[in-house]
């Protein structure tokens, strides 16, 4: 890796680490300086403005991580039942890269930008939809497969799960401990069943 593409690659990481943590529109660019140690000019060098460099971050470290870990974990198991099941109990309670007292990263950006940021606002949507595209089809596949009754509405299965688990991480972040997850995924497991 060149070595403008490697500073410009740390810049991002540390931004992205900074922002997980404080927030977006509360971490400056002077924060994320001192943090990754590059010049005013280097930032300016590879980013017009701080919302250039959020972009880059949605599309750029966003956009894989999550696709790695929410998206991908859908086609490795053969029950779309038991794969979501087993993506949220990973999600929530043993995945390194989200933290419970931050939240969801994606959902943070979302919250905090979205209303303000048409930009923001269509990136993070796409990531959205890439999600409940995954889990849609896992779930008609599933059907076809005899894993999920014929008679299941796979679209709106996937709102119902999703919207479960940005409201779930909303309030581990409050709480700031994964027990609050507990009665989330126990519920979970019970309607999941239901619907085979």
């Amino acid at each position: 890796m060149k070595k403008a593409a490697a500073t410009r690659l740390t810049i991002l990481q540390k931004a992205f680490e900074l922002i997980y943590v404080k927030g977006y529109q509360t971490t400056s660019i002077d924060d994320i300086l001192a943090t990754t140690q590059v010049t005013k000019g280097a930032f300016y060098y590879h980013f017009k403005t701080k919302d250039e460099m959020g972009l880059a971050i949605i599309n750029e470290i966003l956009n894989p991580t999550l696709t790695k870990s929410f998206v991908e974990p859908l086609a490795n198991e053969q029950n779309p039942l038991e794969a979501i099941y087993n993506l949220m109990d990973n999600l929530l309670m043993k995945n390194d890269f989200l933290k419970v007292e931050y939240g969801c990263p994606a959902s943070n950006f979302t919250q905090e930008m979205s209303p303000w940021n048409k930009e923001f606002n269509a990136a993070l949507n796409e990531l959205t939809k890439k999600w409940e595209k995954a889990m849609t089809e896992a779930i008609e596949e599933g059907k076809k497969n005899g894993f999920v009754r014929n008679d299941v509405n796979a679209k709106e299965v996937t709102v119902f799960v999703t919207s479960g688990y940005w409201g779930i991480r909303n309030f581990g972040k409050l709480a700031n401990n994964k027990l609050v997850y507990t009665p989330y995924l126990k519920q979970l497991k019970i309607y999941l069943a239901g619907l085979g």
